[in-house]
């Protein structure tokens, strides 16, 4: 994506455009990143280039491999699975904490969030639905009124989110999707501390019994030893 539709430094810029690349596979799992390549795209020099990779390696979404180049890492069914490990021992403990206490204001914007996922929906807008999708669990994180949550649960998630791109465009699993974070709505609706709690639960474990046959199907999209 251009540099202007991000803010900040112009590393961060270049950050960010790079990992929306790669977190929405326009960049597959073991691409190489040809640097000169994206200098001319961007506008940029290599510095902030140099910056933009160093923290992308810091994300675990890219490999430096000596003599050899720059590459978009491959997924890990490790790293997913602790990346899910994470998201759900966070929002699982979020939603007990927020149920009994969510507030009418917090509720209506939830539920306008999921007016938007609905209208996304029928659109079969992928990216615009992932992107609101993500919005809703960041608010119910930052309902908890602690401000490093969200921050904490997003790094974790990173390659469990490559990975989800390969499952929406699937039939009907968009659909279901939606139907979960209904079930997350009326729990916090009905201020059930016990029901968001199972909601969120069952909603993230769904994820993952999605995710795990996808080793088997894409091998070409995964870490196997010896690769870049």
């Amino acid at each position: 994506m251009p540099l202007d539709r991000f803010k900040g430094a112009l590393g961060h810029r270049v950050y960010q455009s790079l990992q929306h690349a790669i977190l929405t596979l326009a960049y597959r799992p073991g691409e190489m990143i040809r640097k000169p390549e994206i200098c001319d795209h961007l506008g940029v020099s290599r510095s902030p280039l140099a910056d933009a990779v160093a923290r992308l390696v810091s994300d675990g979404l890219v490999d430096v491999v000596p003599q050899a180049g720059t590459f978009v890492t491959r997924l890990s069914m490790t790293d997913i699975r602790e990346g899910c490990f994470i998201r759900e021992a966070i929002e699982v403990a979020a939603a007990e904490l927020v149920a009994p206490k969510i507030t009418d204001g917090q509720l209506r914007e939830l539920r306008r969030n999921l007016l938007m996922q609905e209208a996304l929906a029928s659109d079969t807008d992928q990216q615009g639905f992932i992107q609101l999708d993500g919005q809703m669990h960041e608010m119910i994180l930052s309902f908890t009124g602690f401000p490093r949550l969200p921050h904490v649960s997003q790094t974790a998630w990173l390659n469990v989110h490559r990975a989800r791109q390969l499952l929406l465009p699937v039939q009907g699993r968009l659909q279901t999707t939606l139907d979960e974070h209904r079930m997350i709505l009326a729990a916090f609706e009905a201020r059930d501390q016990q029901a968001a709690r199972h909601a969120v639960q069952q909603h993230l474990r769904q994820l993952l019994t999605h995710l795990q046959p996808l080793e088997r199907e894409r091998p070409d999209l995964f870490l196997v030893q010896g690769q870049p």
